[in-house]
């Protein structure tokens, strides 16, 4: 099978997440989960975006999905994560999805498993992980962090504390799709 031609980049910088109040913010579920990128059970992921409003888009995303009232998921911590990955594929630009065979990204759960074959066979060549635009906001950048192993993302993802606790729905960023 031949390698995908993808860009490699390096990432670092400040990215975010939220996590359920006073949760190690670098947990692993006992039952590794799956996300659009890959499937626990062959690479567990860690996901983070690249500013607050993505962050709130995927979380409204997620509880319109399971059919949940914001304040039945608060409180919930926004953790900042120092990223240090030197071979991120970057699919972040116009068409680069199309020349992979896959579609444009929506909400839901349909489309995961054509993404999580690339995924994982992005994990596979060597990736450390993905940089993609966010279905539940478009205009937002996400990354999934490929974790192999219970420590590596311990040297790649640092938490910065403290995290910020949110008590209240945030407002519902613009350009969200459900």
């Amino acid at each position: 099978m031949a390698d995908l031609a993808v860009a490699s980049v390096p990432v670092s910088g400040t990215w975010l997440r939220h996590t359920p109040v006073d949760s190690d913010p670098l947990y692993r579920p006992p039952t590794p989960a799956d996300g659009r990128w890959q499937r626990g059970t062959v690479i567990e992921g860690v996901y983070l975006a690249a500013e607050e409003a993505t962050v709130w888009a995927e979380w409204y995303r997620w509880l319109a999905e399971h059919e949940i009232e914001p304040l039945h998921s608060l409180p919930r911590e926004l953790w900042r994560y120092r990223v240090s990955l030197r071979n991120v594929a970057d699919l972040t630009g116009n068409g680069v999805l199309a020349e992979l065979g896959l579609p444009d990204a929506i909400p839901g759960r349909e489309q995961w498993p054509v993404f999580q074959q690339v995924g994982e066979r992005l994990h596979a060549e060597g990736f450390d992980g993905v940089m993609y635009r966010s279905a539940a906001r478009p205009q937002g950048v996400c990354l999934c962090v490929f974790r192999a192993v219970a420590t590596d993302v311990l040297t790649r993802l640092e938490p910065l504390v403290p995290p910020r606790r949110v008590e209240q729905p945030p407002a519902p960023p613009r350009g969200l799709r459900t």
